[in-house]
């Protein structure tokens, strides 16, 4: 699959690669980033070629500036709470923002997931504000987020230069094309169907956008549908559809039409034996908006 260009050799893969040899002396990777980028977009070739004379001074003098301490790197959450707080930020403010490239992996057990967190929002620079990552863009530069739920973690990325891109080139996957599975969810992005009509009497708008798809992952999906077939005839109706109500995806809109199929196949084979129908009411159809990175304990 070929990824968003990002050629190393150009001026911009230079301002990126440097930007962080930067941000490993401590000197702020916000600072830097953007103003490696600007030099190299105005002065382009001319920077690139004397950047090796200067590099070793560059890193001795951004060693002095920051004091050993990193004043400049923002605290960056990444921990997800709960499954329900990872699937939401995934799908509504990374793969809805154009973070569609992805490396996904398990962090072992013999290593501390806090360390491994350090070591990869050092490694790729991914600790900065909303301006910088859009200072960036503007200047083709990919940005990188990171999330992490237990030992599951994911690596995202938009278009653009990026070393992450040369680090990940045999693991990258778009989210376009393959669905991040995690814990029975399929989560992608898909091209939307058609726009909501307002007055009926319209043709229907086709819709271009790209949107994030949250759903029941196929295999998750056919577990349930041979449990619930199998028990639609055995179990009473207010059995079932309590069941129905307690299962644990949320319900995004393609997890409510999953849903409704559901509920649909249940209903007819309980129909074939004269056994009475369970009601859509059995379902939930609002789902649970979640701060994602914070810890709640009960009271």
């Amino acid at each position: 699959m070929a990824c968003a260009g990002h050629t190393l050799g150009s001026s911009d893969g230079f301002a990126e690669r440097y930007a962080y040899k930067f941000s490993g002396v401590q000197l702020g990777r916000k600072l830097h980033a953007e103003l490696v980028a600007v030099l190299c977009r105005f002065f382009g070739w001319g920077l690139a070629v004397i950047s090796p004379i200067f590099a070793r001074s560059y890193v001795a003098l951004g060693s002095k500036l920051a004091g050993g301490r990193d004043r400049w790197v923002m605290q960056y959450r990444c921990v997800a709470a709960s499954p329900t707080g990872f699937v939401q930020q995934l799908a509504v403010q990374y793969l809805a923002h154009g973070y569609w490239f992805y490396v996904q992996g398990c962090i072992p057990g013999g290593k501390d997931p806090n360390l491994v967190d350090q070591k990869l929002i050092h490694k790729y620079g991914i600790g900065m504000s909303r301006q910088s990552r859009a200072r960036r863009k503007s200047v083709g530069i990919a940005n990188i987020h990171y999330l992490r739920f237990e030992r599951t973690f994911v690596l995202l990325a938009t278009h653009g230069h990026h070393p992450f891109y040369d680090d990940e080139s045999t693991n990258i996957r778009d989210a376009r094309r393959v669905p991040i599975k995690f814990m029975g969810y399929s989560i992608g992005v898909q091209q939307g169907g058609y726009l909501r009509r307002i007055d009926p009497a319209v043709a229907p708008n086709p819709d271009g956008h790209w949107r994030a798809r949250v759903q029941i992952g196929r295999d998750s999906y056919q577990e349930l549908k041979a449990y619930f077939l199998d028990a639609a005839t055995r179990r009473s109706g207010q059995q079932l559809a309590a069941d129905l109500f307690a299962i644990p995806f949320e319900p995004y809109a393609p997890v409510r039409q999953q849903m409704l199929n559901l509920l649909r196949l249940v209903n007819a084979k309980r129909k074939q034996v004269g056994l009475q129908s369970i009601g859509a009411d059995s379902l939930r159809y609002r789902r649970h908006i979640v701060k994602p990175f914070e810890f709640t304990h009960p009271l």
